[in-house]
């Protein structure tokens, strides 16, 4: 665990590459959200959360939920980088008998908590593994990624004044706000703004982050450590397919792998990120 920013930039980087190998060679699957979560995903596994590769089951463990589970590449890459399964195990992502499915299949995948991506339900997950450690008097925490199309779901916002209701206070909903859902921009779709003001009047303690900045979303988790009487709610401004110039921002890669040659053209420039 560290938190050598210089390090886990450079980590970032090497899952990046991983995600875009794994998707180009699955030919499909979802490029734009999973790039998006990298920085939030590495910092929660390389430093924050307390698991153990070599015992998934640790009772002590915090606990992860990618409730925006189309995400699936960027957890398996922080999965398979921690040393929860062999690397090798990328290349066969979404093929028959994989362990490595379209979306986190708990019963199939080391290292993941709760099947997930049936979108909405994740933070409901969430909240009942917290409700169970703080029966079992257990002191973990509870990470939800949840993406800001999904938060247009009704079953979100009944799990957010659940978690409140119940005084939730080792659950912590990051949201990756990077403006994009599948038909388009979020706004256009279902607007959710003012997204920080909705989830403090569900009585959350809410922070806004660059959820690219290691520096900031450290800061937030932090934070979140510290408050004892409610959820935590970080909204992450990130970038949709961040680190590849011709994805970034482009909804058209939501739901897209690359193409051999896009393939081609992303590994350049993200190995010229860590040469530099």
């Amino acid at each position: 665990m560290t938190k050598d920013i210089k390090k886990l930039q450079s980590i970032a980087t090497e899952v990046r590459v991983n995600i875009l190998k794994m998707l180009a060679k699955a030919g499909s699957g979802h490029s734009g959200g999973s790039l998006s979560a990298v920085e939030i995903l590495t910092a929660l596994y390389f430093s924050k959360m307390r698991h153990d590769p070599k015992n998934p089951y640790w009772e002590d463990r915090d606990k992860f939920v990618l409730s925006k589970g189309h995400g699936a590449p960027v957890l398996y890459v922080v999965l398979g980088l921690s040393g929860y399964f062999s690397t090798d195990h990328f290349d066969t992502l979404r093929k028959l008998g994989s362990i490595l499915k379209g979306h986190p299949n708990s019963t199939t995948t080391p290292g993941v908590e709760v099947c997930t991506g049936s979108l909405g339900q994740g933070l409901s997950q969430a909240n009942g593994l917290a409700v169970a450690a703080k029966l079992d008097k257990r002191n973990t925490r509870v990470y939800v990624l949840l993406g800001d199309g999904e938060i247009q779901e009704g079953q979100v916002w009944e799990a957010a004044m659940t978690a409140r209701h119940y005084k939730l206070s080792n659950v912590c909903a990051i949201i990756d706000h990077n403006g994009l859902q599948i038909d388009g921009p979020v706004v256009e779709i279902m607007n959710i703004n003012p997204i920080k003001e909705k989830w403090e009047a569900f009585g959350w303690h809410t922070i806004e982050v660059d959820g690219h900045n290691f520096d900031e979303i450290f800061s937030a988790l932090d934070e979140a450590d510290g408050v004892s009487d409610k959820p935590t709610a970080i909204i992450a401004r990130t970038v949709k397919g961040k680190g590849v110039s011709f994805m970034e921002g482009k909804v058209e890669y939501h739901g897209a792998s690359p193409t051999p040659e896009e393939l081609e053209r992303a590994l350049k420039e993200l190995e010229a990120v860590m040469t530099n």
